[in-house]
């Protein structure tokens, strides 16, 4: 039989039909088949290991341990069951795209869950999706690592992807704990110094670690190469080649790769920081340079953070692809926490909490982000404690497209928020473009600041956040600031220059609009601002500033409403204006009646009539035990806090931090609740309830 020929075109015509056919083709599918070893073949559907380009399904009920480190980047990453790494070896993942989600479906949406989440919140959490690196009590161990670095692939959205998603699943990240995230130099290191004293042992630092020494002189306009922040910044880096023990001075010396540039000022209680960023997870971007990726939490999930460290993440200008973002969760994650992490050269924030309760975020170090760094994005927020965070090197970024808040123009704050009713604690912000510490919430057009809040009892009410006072604002200090060290509903700082008239017309008109409830001021104690323009910029009455140390400044309070307010214990040093400009009123008199029910008179009759708030943060088995932890939020002392009907233990004061230790056989689930009670007999009406199965995973 003679084969017919065909011209040369028309064959040249099918291979490219061919080709296109196969280039349209989905990629790769590859589905568990059992639980196992990510390496073995034996795993997977397809008798084989996943490969690059691969779509990877962890179906329901298997539990694959990954195991491996591998540079082939895998597509999607889809997990309805549970991936675990490996914690006796080194072990790395580039992917694409990483969900935890009910579905087996494969989806490359890298922002909203594609399944329903609402029959997940009551789901065993022995059924729950989990990405597990590291758990709580069990963390990857110190002489190994596990990275997962997150890669644009071709065909996926730019605007959500790369990512790692948790759509009401469990997401753990949890390195080898430091016994300090952070810590302030002893003395003063000048240019050309090559150690870092300071006054702690700094456990767990190693050779190698890579580490910021924060700056302690302040930018003015034209510093910098064109007026850039960032080539003004002092804040520097540099890698740790040993530590040495402590000396005839009482120091314990850091020692640095290379000798510092710049002089980091110590003296009494205004020192410079260092700080460490490097930890043994990470998570982080694999081209810096190009497409960037996320991380979220969506409601109904579970999982916490700790001692993990997340690099080059956030997607700029781009709303809601944060490094870490906690997003509408409301309390549903209760008790979830990041803590000891470290988060940097973010071009998008370092952690937002969007519409979520009741999160703990403590010891975090976040160095050189874009726009903002901690951030509580819409004024819903309540009831989250931020304690002992280091802020360092924000830098000024711009709106983003239907932003929450329409008012805010991004230009680079340590901590954000349009509701105090929250606990900042311990916090120090160091060289921001615009704030250290700024709350700002207006009504606009496009904004009503009344809104659904919850109530201790559970139920939501209408609220105008403007007014609502801290939970607690207490110990936190902001240095080496362009402009503001705190900022409190005060005016923002317009583009050419200050515009008096204007400003100080609506800086009064905000003020009346929106004036604290008799008794509950919003409270600031034991502040410190230093090495700034302006360390205080109150734009509402009813401030109590309660503690007030300022050094270095300019202005110690700027152009301030100062109606109903009151202040004591303030000390300031070194200052360049005065320590009390311009002091401002509103011109507003109360009537009679306002005045008889205590109109401007909340500062001599401060009340507490909010209970506590409890969360707890980790429940590890040991053994035929659990050992319980926790933090409290509330305005007032604590009288105790009972768990399971014991009391805890204070671990840090007043119960911010407690401890309790219970009895639960091994191989029984138990039921931990906790709950607390204030020196004014407040009893919290919610405790919080978790459920601690026999493996020792609680929900």
């Amino acid at each position: 039989m003679q084969i017919p020929r065909f011209p040369r075109f028309v064959f040249a015509l099918a291979l490219v039909a061919s080709c296109s056919s196969a280039w349209s083709a989905e990629p790769p599918l590859v589905r568990s088949a059992r639980s196992g070893a990510w390496s073995a073949k034996e795993t997977w559907d397809l008798g084989r290991v996943p490969k690059a380009g691969d779509r990877v399904v962890v179906r329901g009920g298997h539990h694959v341990e990954y195991d491996v480190v591998s540079e082939e980047v895998i597509r999607l990453v889809q997990i309805a069951g549970t991936l675990e790494f490996a914690r006796d070896r080194n072990t790395r993942m580039d992917a694409g795209l990483i969900t935890v989600t009910s579905s087996e479906e494969p989806s490359e949406d890298g922002f909203d869950c594609h399944a329903a989440m609402t029959a997940m919140k009551d789901m065993p959490e022995s059924a729950r999706p989990a990405l597990l690196v590291g758990r709580p009590g069990s963390p990857i161990p110190a002489e190994f690592s596990a990275v997962i670095r997150l890669h644009y692939v071709e065909g996926m959205d730019k605007v959500s992807c790369p990512a790692v998603v948790c759509c009401g699943g469990r997401m753990e990240f949890h390195g080898q704990p430091l016994q300090h995230t952070w810590l302030k130099i002893r003395q003063t290191a000048d240019g050309g110094a090559s150690s870092v004293y300071v006054d702690e042992w700094a456990g767990g630092w190693k050779q190698g670690d890579h580490v910021i020494v924060t700056s302690t002189r302040r930018q003015r306009d034209g510093r910098g190469v064109g007026g850039d922040f960032l080539a003004g910044a002092q804040t520097e880096e540099r890698r740790i080649t040993g530590l040495s023990a402590k000396d005839f001075t009482g120091g314990y010396a850091v020692r640095l790769d290379r000798p510092l540039a710049f002089s980091h000022f110590a003296e009494g209680n205004f020192r410079a920081e260092i700080a460490n960023l490097t930890r043994n997870v990470v998570v982080e971007s694999a081209d810096p340079d190009g497409v960037r990726g996320h991380t979220m939490y969506h409601r109904n999930s579970a999982g916490s953070i700790s001692y993990a460290e997340f690099r080059h993440l956030g997607k700029r200008d781009e709303k809601g692809r944060y490094s870490i973002h906690f997003h509408l969760a409301g309390e549903t994650m209760r008790g979830s926490s990041v803590i000891g992490a470290s988060i940097w050269d973010s071009h998008n924030r370092w952690i937002t909490i969007h519409g979520t309760d009741a999160l703990v975020v403590r010891d975090v170090v976040g160095y050189k982000s874009v726009g903002h760094g901690f951030f509580l994005e819409s004024g819903t927020e309540i009831n989250n404690i931020l304690d002992h965070n280091l802020a360092a090197l924000v830098l000024p970024g711009k709106p983003q497209k239907e932003q929450e808040v329409p008012f805010d123009p991004n230009r680079g704050a340590g901590f954000w928020w349009a509701n105090s009713q929250n606990s900042f604690t311990r916090n120090v912000a160091a060289e921001c473009a615009e704030y250290g510490y700024r709350f700002d919430v207006k009504k606009t057009k496009d904004y009503d600041p009344v809104r659904q809040i919850r109530q201790p009892d559970g139920t939501l009410a209408a609220k105008d956040v403007r007014v609502l006072p801290f939970v607690r604002f207490e110990d936190n200090e902001a240095h080496t600031m362009k402009f503001f060290c705190l900022n409190l509903r005060g005016v923002t700082r317009p583009d050419r220059g200050l515009d008096f008239y204007s400003q100080n017309e609506s800086l009064a008109r905000e003020a009346v609009e929106a004036m604290p409830e008799p008794g509950h001021p919003f409270w600031i104690r034991n502040f410190r601002g230093w090495e700034a323009n302006w360390a205080t910029h109150l734009g509402t009455t009813g401030v109590f500033i309660d503690g007030l140390d300022v050094f270095r400044s300019d202005v110690a309070i700027w152009r301030s409403i100062m109606d109903g307010s009151g202040f004591r214990r303030m000390t300031t040093k070194d200052m360049r204006v005065n320590d009390i400009h311009n002091p401002m009123s509103t011109g507003y008199v109360p009537t009679k009646e306002e005045s008889e029910k205590g109109a401007f008179r909340g500062l001599s009759s401060f009340k507490d009539d909010m209970p506590p708030t409890t969360v707890i943060t980790s429940a590890v088995r040991e053994g035929n035990l659990v050992r319980v932890r926790g933090s409290v939020a509330d305005t007032s002392d604590i009288k105790r806090v009972l768990v399971n009907g014991r009391d805890a233990a204070s671990t840090r004061g007043s119960f911010a931090e407690w401890e309790a230790v219970l009895e639960a056989p091994s191989g029984a689930a138990i039921d931990v609740g906790a709950g607390a009670e204030d020196v004014h007999g407040h009893v919290e009406p919610r405790p919080h309830v978790i459920h601690v199965e026999a493996s020792g995973i609680s929900s």
